[in-house]
């Protein structure tokens, strides 16, 4: 990112009704990164996010993960494919999640946001946690609702502070990680977890 702060920076986060579509975009987007970033990949490509639920309403930006041996050796090697495809590097000073390098790919029009890549490195806990919740989203429709009701109430509270936003989901998304490594949950109430 150089040069003045683009527009996308500032999109404001909308949550809309469920889109099937976002399950084909997420798979032609994992197709091409798996393209791009073969050489690097170490567990593949994962769609992640709300979009990766069924019927799930969501901000309409398709989240991946791709899990690499060395995130700043990929940064290095393979930053001018990802921009060539449209991706735009987070500097990882302005992104603060040292366990990640973050990319985020424009619409045409340069003022929205249509996906996001998180480069994990392999067997980070974060890979981890990130499939754990969007599965447990997709077990229970429940949980799925009162995390869709959440986002709704931080979109309206913190509709020009995207990092607000995001810090407001997360006591949610930690309580249901911290659920899920308790095992006596599962003995007791089967194999379906309920929060």
């Amino acid at each position: 990112m150089n040069g003045p702060t683009p527009a996308w920076a500032y999109e404001r986060p909308e949550v809309h009704p469920h889109d099937p579509r976002w399950a084909v975009r997420a798979r032609v987007e994992s197709e091409r990164l798996t393209e791009l970033l073969g050489p690097w990949l170490v567990d593949g490509v994962e769609h992640i996010g709300s979009t990766a639920v069924a019927g799930l309403a969501a901000k309409p930006i398709i989240d991946l993960m791709a899990s690499v041996g060395d995130l700043n050796l990929v940064v290095d090697q393979a930053s001018e494919l990802l921009a060539a495809d449209g991706w735009c590097l987070i500097p990882p000073e302005l992104d603060c999640r040292p366990w990640r390098r973050f990319f985020v790919k424009p619409d045409a029009s340069k003022r929205r946001r249509k996906a996001h890549l998180h480069l994990v490195r392999a067997g980070d806990p974060q890979w981890a946690e990130m499939v754990r919740f969007r599965d447990a989203l997709r077990r229970d429709g429940q949980l799925a609702q009162r995390y869709v009701e959440l986002k709704r109430r931080l979109a309206q509270q913190h509709g020009d502070d995207r990092e607000a936003y995001t810090a407001g989901k997360t006591e949610f998304v930690e309580n249901v990680l911290r659920r899920l490594s308790i095992p006596e949950l599962d003995d007791r109430q089967g194999s379906r977890l309920r929060f």
